[in-house]
């Protein structure tokens, strides 16, 4: 990036989209990062919100600091976590109105033959199968309502390959396809069904990618931070807060005819 170049604020402080108040809305890993920034526009925007994530620290923090939501902790993963939180969900809103599918972990870094069978299976049961079963629960619970929204979070390496990231990658291209399959089942039941594809985020998690495949690869955390931001046409990372605007976009009324698209929010990465 040169010295010049203004890297425009993420703020959403103003932002103002119909249709969003009232709304009953489930978080997946909404506890911190991609997630919290979700959670705290949208109760700043009037909706319900309820979350769920395994870090009890992050949850306890997550449910002071939002106001009233609801905060479960629970692996998604885990067939009955989900059914229960759902549950929890049911009890508590008498319904829901949309779905944030946003639970994710970064996966290994490796060569494909140093990698366990037991870590790309973890990847792909929380990154892929974790969205299956939060909208297997709260499908029905959105019909009954006459609607709403669903959106999964993707990533950039859903749509590029992503060497020495392989269980990601795979895990972000399956979410694509269970989102544009869902938009073509839901779509007559009146709920849209679209991916959000972050591309590299700002944060700890980033930072810990950006070093992991530094190391994997034999070069300084600071050539490949370089590396990642040569790839960006905009020469610069999003933010968590970015990512939550486009997510408050589909579920308004502003986005009531978008359904079974991917929508990249990365500066427009190249390639990874």
């Amino acid at each position: 990036m040169s010295d010049n170049q203004q890297v425009p604020p993420s703020n959403t402080q103003t932002l103002v989209l119909p249709g969003i108040k009232g709304k009953r809305v489930v978080i997946t890993a909404g506890a911190a990062g991609i997630g919290y920034a979700i959670a705290r526009l949208l109760v700043r925007l009037g909706a319900r919100v309820a979350i769920c994530d395994v870090d009890t620290t992050a949850l306890h923090h997550a449910s002071a600091t939002l106001g009233e939501c609801i905060a479960v902790q629970a692996d998604v993963s885990d067939e009955h976590a989900v059914e229960s939180f759902f549950r929890t969900v049911q009890d508590s809103f008498g319904g829901l109105d949309a779905l944030v599918n946003n639970a994710g972990i970064a996966g290994p870094t490796g060569n494909i033959e140093d990698l366990s069978p037991d870590d790309w299976r973890r990847c792909l049961d929380i990154c892929l199968t974790g969205q299956f079963l939060c909208a297997r629960q709260a499908v029905p619970m959105i019909k009954a309502n006459g609607g709403g929204a669903l959106i999964n979070m993707s990533s950039s390496a859903g749509k590029h390959g992503y060497a020495f990231r392989t269980p990601y990658s795979a895990a972000k291209f399956g979410v694509i396809g269970l989102t544009q399959s869902l938009a073509k089942e839901l779509g007559p039941d009146n709920i849209r069904v679209n991916a959000i594809l972050p591309g590299i985020v700002e944060g700890p998690r980033m930072e810990g990618v950006i070093r992991a495949r530094a190391d994997a690869t034999g070069v300084s955390y600071a050539t490949m931070r370089n590396e990642y931001l040569k790839n960006i046409s905009l020469r610069r990372m999003v933010s968590p807060d970015d990512v939550a605007a486009t997510v408050a976009f589909l579920i308004s009324d502003a986005g009531a005819n978008l359904s079974g698209q991917s929508l990249s929010v990365d500066g427009n990465v190249e390639t990874l």
